[in-house]
């Protein structure tokens, strides 16, 4: 989701105590805060997709799924990751949590440099996260950091299957971007067809 800045320096109860009321949802990096803009179809596809996989395979595990609403504080600052599991914290703050152990975000053409970079930095320093999962919309890439690789990075394209090392799961390339429309996706479903006619 796009940022825009809503507000000059807040501190951090200020700006927790705003969000509870606000209608907007913020992120707060190092006492500024920026609105966030609304998602794309794409962007929304891709979110609910990894909710279902994620929360299928961890129905029996003491872990859960949230997606956009609860916000992860990480150095000095919040964010709403798009997707992220949460184990073990049952004692944890209402509205955000320090303890993920896996975040996933979808890029888009105004976030990307914030992902990739600041959030990225941020998100290393909680203990916790085991794996960040950067997932671009508009075209077919997932890049994934682990800690257990320090940090550098693997990439999946259509065909492949990503292994969440954190959840030991397995999950296909094709079925994150399951129903998204993107030419990575129209050239992959055009093949599939071409097989099943031949």
């Amino acid at each position: 989701m796009a940022l825009k800045i809503a507000h000059s320096y807040l501190s951090e109860t200020e700006y927790l105590q705003g969000e509870q009321i606000s209608t907007i949802k913020h992120e707060y990096i190092d006492g500024e805060v920026y609105a966030m803009a609304g998602a794309s179809r794409n962007h929304s596809l891709i979110v609910g997709n990894a909710l279902r996989l994620f929360s299928n395979h961890l129905q029996d595990a003491p872990c859960q799924t949230f997606v956009v609403d609860m916000k992860v504080k990480a150095a000095n600052s919040f964010f709403y990751p798009d997707v992220m599991v949460v184990c073990n914290d049952d004692d944890g703050d209402d509205y955000y949590t320090d303890k993920p152990k896996i975040i996933i975000e979808v890029l888009s053409k105004n976030t990307r440099r914030t992902d990739q970079t600041i959030k990225l930095a941020a998100y290393k320093t909680l203990p916790s996260l085991q794996e960040y999962v950067l997932i671009e919309q508009d075209h077919v890439d997932i890049e994934v950091f682990r800690r257990t690789a320090n940090w550098f990075s693997e990439r999946y394209f259509m065909g492949d299957e990503v292994f969440f090392e954190s959840l030991d799961l397995t999950i296909s390339v094709s079925d994150i971007y399951q129903r998204v429309n993107n030419e990575d996706m129209q050239d992959y479903l055009q093949q599939l067809q071409q097989q099943q006619a031949s």
